[in-house]
C-alpha cells in the first residue's frame, strides 16, 4: 500500500517536535521519502518546520526543501544561518542550489558560496547564476558523466563509476574530445558489449540532440518533447559540454510556464499564489481591471451615440449583451488556440491563410448561430427584419472577433511579448467594444434610422 501522509501523522510529528523527541523524530522520518517529509513540513507552522528542517540530515531535507513552495522556503531559509543554507546547498544538485540562492537575500549570497567547502560545487552554482533564468543555461545542473573519445573501454568505465557517484541519475554519457566539445553520446549497450581495449572513438554516437546556453526554454521544451528526451546535452558558444537539462527540471519549467499563461489569461499581469498578500494580489489584478472598466466606458459612449435607435427600437437593448456575449466568447476561443499553437509550435503557414481559415470557421458558426436566431425571433414572434438585422449583425461580429482573436497572439508573439495576453481581459475588452460598435452600425444600415 502506497504511504500516504495522514493528519495523525502530523499530529504525532507536532507531538515529537512539543516533547522535543529527537531521536523518535530522525528514526520516523529518515525511513519516509523526501516528498513525503516534505509534505509534512508543509503542514507545520514555521517554527515547527525549521526546527525539522535543522533536526534532520542534509541529505534529506535538501530535496525535502526543493518540494516546498517557493514562499514557505524562503520564509523557512531565514531562519537559517548562513552556514546551515550552506550545508542544505551542498547536498543540492548545482541548478537546485542555484534556484534557492537566487531566492535569497542579495547581501548574504556571497557569505553562503563561500561557507561552502567543495570549491567545485560553488564555482558550479555561481556559474549557473550568470546565465538568465529561462534558458537552457539558467535551467541545465552541471552533474553528468562524459567521457573522452580517446579513452579505451575499460579505462572509460573506471572513469564513469568516479563520476558517477556525484550524479543522481544517469540518463545519458556523453563524449567530449580533448578541449571538452561535445562529440556524441555513448551506448551502455555498446560500452558492455565493445572489448576493454577498444577505444570509444570507435564505438560512440556521433549524432546528439544537443542546445546552446542561451537557447530559450520553451526551445528546450519542444525539442525535448519532439524527440522523447529525458535529458539533452547544454553546450557553450565554443561548443563545450557545461551541463544538461533533464526531464524533472523541464516538466518544472513547463509547471511554470503554465501556471503564468494561465493567470496573463484570466488577467493577472504578474505572478502571485493564493496566499500572498492582500495588496500583491491588487496589484497584479487591479491593471486588468481597470482596462475593463476603460473598455465597459467604451462601450457607454457608443450606446450613447446610438441613442435614437435605441429609442426607436429599443428591442436592441436587449440583445447587447448577446452580442458582446459572442464577440468575447469567439474571440478568446480563437486567441486560446493561436496560443497553444504557438506554445507547441505548429502555427505554420502564412498569416493570410491562417485568417482566411478563421473566416471559413466563422462563417459557419454565425450562419448556424443566425440561423438559430431568426427561429428564436419567428417563435417569439419578432418582425422577421429585426431578426435578420440580429443575426447579420452576429454574423460579421463573429468574423471579426475571429480575425482579432487570431491576429493579435501572432503579433505579439512576433513582436516578442508573451501571446496569452491575449486570451484574457485584453482580447475580450476589445471585442465587446468592437461588437457593439458592428452591432449597432450594422443595424443602423438595415433598419434604416
Amino acid at each position: 500500500m502506497q504511504f500516504q501522509v495522514s493528519n495523525e501523522l502530523i499530529k504525532q510529528v507536532k507531538h515529537l517536535i512539543d516533547s522535543n523527541s529527537d531521536k523518535q523524530l530522525r528514526d520516523m522520518l529518515n525511513e519516509i521519502h523526501f516528498a513525503d517529509v516534505a509534505e509534512i513540513i508543509s503542514e507545520l507552522s514555521l517554527t515547527k518546520a525549521t526546527y525539522l528542517i535543522k533536526l534532520l540530515d542534509s541529505e534529506k531535507t535538501s530535496e525535502a526543501l526543493m518540494e516546498l513552495e517557493e514562499d514557505f522556503r524562503e520564509r523557512i531559509l531565514e531562519n537559517l544561518s548562513v552556514k546551515e543554507i550552506a550545508e542544505e546547498l551542498e547536498e543540492m544538485d548545482t541548478d537546485d542550489a542555484a534556484d534557492v540562492i537566487a531566492e535569497l537575500p542579495d547581501e548574504i549570497v556571497e557569505e553562503v558560496i563561500a561557507k561552502i567547502e567543495d570549491e567545485k560545487h560553488a564555482e558550479d552554482i555561481k556559474e549557473l547564476l550568470s546565465y538568465e533564468e529561462d534558458t537552457a543555461g539558467g535551467l541545465m545542473a552541471k552533474e553528468l558523466v562524459q567521457v573522452k573519445e580517446t579513452w579505451t573501454v575499460a579505462g572509460c568505465v573506471r572513469e564513469m563509476r568516479r563520476q558517477a557517484k556525484n550524479v543522481t541519475r544517469v540518463h545519458s554519457i556523453y563524449v567530449v574530445d580533448k578541449d571538452n566539445k561535445l562529440k556524441g553520446r555513448l551506448s551502455l549497450k555498446d560500452l558492455l558489449t565493445a572489448s576493454t581495449k577498444a577505444f570509444i572513438s570507435d564505438i560512440y554516437i556521433s549524432k546528439v540532440d544537443y542546445v546552446n546556453v542561451d537557447t530559450e526554454g520553451e526551445e528546450v521544451a519542444r525539442i525535448m518533447q519532439k524527440y522523447d528526451l529525458e535529458a539533452i546535452p547544454v553546450v557553450d558558444h565554443e561548443g563545450v559540454l557545461v551541463g544538461r537539462v533533464t526531464i524533472d527540471d523541464m516538466v518544472d519549467f513547463i509547471k511554470d510556464e503554465a501556471e503564468k499563461d494561465y493567470q496573463l489569461a484570466a488577467g493577472i499581469s504578474q505572478d502571485v499564489e493564493a496566499d500572498d498578500s492582500v495588496w500583491e494580489l491588487t496589484r497584479a489584478r487591479l491593471p486588468w481591471l481597470i482596462l475593463g472598466l476603460f473598455g465597459g466606458l467604451g462601450s457607454v459612449f457608443i450606446m450613447e451615440g446610438f441613442e435614437e435607435a435605441l429609442s426607436k427600437y429599443r428591442e436592441l437593448f436587449f440583445f447587447t449583451p448577446l452580442i458582446a456575449a459572442m464577440a468575447g466568447n469567439v474571440g478568446v476561443q480563437s486567441s486560446a488556440i493561436i496560443v497553444q499553437g504557438l506554445a507547441n509550435d505548429v502555427v505554420k503557414g502564412s498569416l493570410f491563410s491562417r485568417l482566411l481559415k478563421e473566416i471559413s470557421l466563422s462563417l459557419i458558426s454565425g450562419v448556424t448561430l443566425g440561423i438559430l436566431v431568426i427561429i428564436f425571433g419567428f417563435i417569439d414572434g419578432m418582425d422577421l427584419l429585426f431578426s435578420f438585422t440580429i443575426a447579420i449583425s452576429m454574423l460579421c461580429v463573429i468574423i471579426v472577433a475571429a480575425l482579432v482573436g487570431t491576429f493579435v497572439p501572432i503579433i505579439l508573439n512576433k513582436r516578442g511579448i508573451d501571446p496569452a495576453i491575449a486570451t484574457g481581459p485584453f482580447i475580450t475588452t476589445s471585442n465587446d467594444i468592437f461588437g457593439i460598435f458592428l452591432f449597432f452600425y450594422l443595424a443602423k444600415l438595415i433598419l434604416g434610422f
